[in-house]
């Protein structure tokens, strides 16, 4: 592949497999916009090419070397594989998976971890939210923002405002929880916020779209509130006049959930498990929208960046 042009479906040799490996059959793929930035060459950490795209995924283990304990051929997992997910087979370590029931549709266990996890990690970490606080989150019916959604509204019992580029993502979003909805599209939000909130604005904002629509949350929050970048679809990384920090005695918290896997994994784990935990019971409904098989990746690619999809957009690893 070469960064920048459309993604290339090759056929590749087959791994070895090494003691203290297990090997794999991806069947769903989950498609993020960073797989997609990474693929541009925009990402902040990026990959030398040539490389195998997709880092969330679910699959079946079909072979278990030796020095492996707790995993068996059969088991169906999830998990972070940094080897790449866009590949019918992988090779990894057991450090980087995780069992799930069988009973749970893979397609659900491939589009949960990464959205879920981001949205679990600033609602404990970044903010500890309490029940009845006002919640605004962007780009609502995205699959990382559905998560927030899901998450504030069902979980920490929430009060939350979603925001969205159409009318039909409002419905999405308001499926999931949100008792009041901003179409930024045709509306201002911080005028929409002004009217919702009785002038009080949001006690967090989980805000995933940057730019303009940023500079709008700032206007938008309460005072002693919470501003949580999660990133900048819009491609606009906007700054932050420090006095508006000062005079709203607000705090900013960046959450690159990634980032926590090496610099603080004990809330990394803290968040997987949580997640993972709420999934399992059916205390959070994950929301899978498009799936493209593997020889249509790019037009998976142009359906992400056309702002058409909802929730998250998997790819069906075996299916061609």
């Amino acid at each position: 592949m070469e960064i920048g042009k459309p993604l290339e479906v090759q056929d590749l040799p087959v791994k070895a497999l090494n003691p203290g490996q297990v090997r794999l059959s991806v069947k769903y793929a989950a498609m993020n916009f960073a797989d997609i930035l990474q693929s541009q060459g925009k990402y902040q950490s990026p990959q030398k090419p040539p490389y195998v795209p997709g880092c969330e995924f679910a699959g079946v283990v079909t072979e278990v070397a030796t020095g492996v304990d707790g995993f068996r051929v059969g088991d169906h997992v999830t998990g972070i594989l940094p080897e790449g997910t866009f590949q019918e087979e992988a090779v990894t370590t057991p450090q980087v998976l995780g069992v799930v029931p069988k009973s749970l549709d893979l397609k659900m266990a491939a589009g949960f971890l990464i959205s879920y996890g981001t949205a679990y990690l600033a609602f404990t970490k970044g903010v500890p939210l309490r029940e009845g606080d006002t919640v605004l989150v962007t780009a609502a019916a995205g699959s990382t923002g559905l998560a927030a959604v899901d998450l504030a509204a069902n979980v920490f019992g929430c009060k939350v405002i979603a925001a969205c580029g159409s009318e039909e993502k409002c419905r999405v979003a308001q499926e999931k929880g949100a008792f009041a909805t901003i179409n930024y599209g045709k509306e201002s939000l911080k005028q929409r916020m002004k009217e919702i909130t009785a002038g009080k604005g949001a006690n967090a904002i989980f805000e995933c779209v940057g730019g303009n629509l940023f500079r709008e949350c700032l206007s938008s929050i309460a005072f002693s509130g919470t501003l949580l970048p999660i990133g900048f679809t819009s491609g606009d990384i906007p700054t932050i006049p420090a006095n508006l920090i000062l005079v709203k005695n607000i705090r900013v918290v960046g959450v690159f959930w990634g980032s926590h896997a090496q610099r603080d994994p004990e809330s990394f784990q803290a968040s997987v498990q949580g997640v993972s935990k709420l999934l399992f019971e059916g205390k959070i409904q994950p929301r899978i929208g498009d799936v493209f098989p593997l020889d249509k990746v790019n037009d998976a690619v142009q359906f992400i960046l056309s702002r058409k999809s909802t929730g998250k957009v998997l790819i069906d690893v075996q299916s061609k």
